[in-house]
């Protein structure tokens, strides 16, 4: 029965992940270039359970069968799906098509400056003329440096590659890279990413659209089916550790008359 108990446990930390997990896809379903992030489950290893000091073997000890241990996180990864494109008409406003990220020059709050990345297009340009995001972190050009427009023209315009003109004037590029395995990248925070120890940078293959932004890869009604079928996993979950919590009450009872 103890043994039930640590299954039944082991469930419902599991689906209290799940549900972690499934909450910040609901959360982040608007917010523009997420990625969905999923979760495996896996069964523990199974064990021998061993008789032991058993009279009626000698005292031998014996393998009886296989022990499961209930159920475990196997692990959390993410959706590199495609979002669809979202027509905004802003100058500012870009779009990825293709595998690829935006470079960005982030400071942290200790002054510490490293580069992340990000599918998010949504930029401005601020008093200086730089191309900032909307958290005013630089985005980067090819050179590696932030991509700094001329404030005394009205308009530009941004070549499917990348290329930024002013006018008829050439400005820079945007940086886009790649990596050869997303295995090497993590979600940094403030919708942008970070290289791991092990990533390799590659050139990307993406296309930039102008006036579009990337919406979520979120499916809402799958991640709400998805938040119904974990409620109803922990609530069984639940009552197999009540059932047993009131055996083992009544063995306790039985054993004071």
């Amino acid at each position: 029965m103890v043994k039930g108990l640590y299954t039944s446990y082991t469930g419902l930390v599991n689906q209290q992940k799940r549900l972690d997990i499934v909450s910040n896809n609901l959360a982040n379903s608007t917010t523009t270039g997420y990625k969905k992030e999923g979760m495996t489950t896996q069964s523990f290893d199974s064990v021998y359970g061993i008789k032991v000091k058993d009279a009626t073997v000698n005292y031998v000890n014996q393998n009886i069968g296989n022990l499961s241990l209930g159920a475990k996180i196997g692990e959390t990864y993410r959706s590199w799906e495609q979002g669809a494109f979202q027509s905004t008409g802003s100058t500012y406003d870009f779009a990825l098509s293709g595998k690829g990220f935006f470079s960005i020059s982030f400071t942290n709050k200790a002054g510490e400056t490293s580069t992340l990345y990000t599918r998010d297009g949504s930029f401005q340009m601020n008093s200086e003329g730089y191309l900032v995001t909307k958290d005013g972190d630089y985005v980067l050009g090819e050179s590696g440096d932030p991509i700094q427009l001329p404030t005394d023209v009205g308009e530009f315009s941004v070549e499917p590659t990348g290329e930024i003109y002013a006018g008829d004037e050439y400005v820079d590029t945007f940086a886009l890279v790649d990596f050869d395995d997303y295995d090497y990248i993590e979600a940094y925070g403030e919708n942008l990413y970070r290289a791991v120890d092990g990533a390799t940078l590659t050139e990307s293959n993406a296309t930039v659209n102008q006036g579009y932004l990337e919406a979520s890869n979120i499916n809402v009604v799958e991640e709400m089916v998805d938040m119904i079928n974990i409620a109803r996993e922990f609530e069984s979950n639940q009552k197999i550790v009540n059932t047993i919590d009131d055996m083992l009450s009544k063995v306790v009872d039985i054993s004071r008359l």
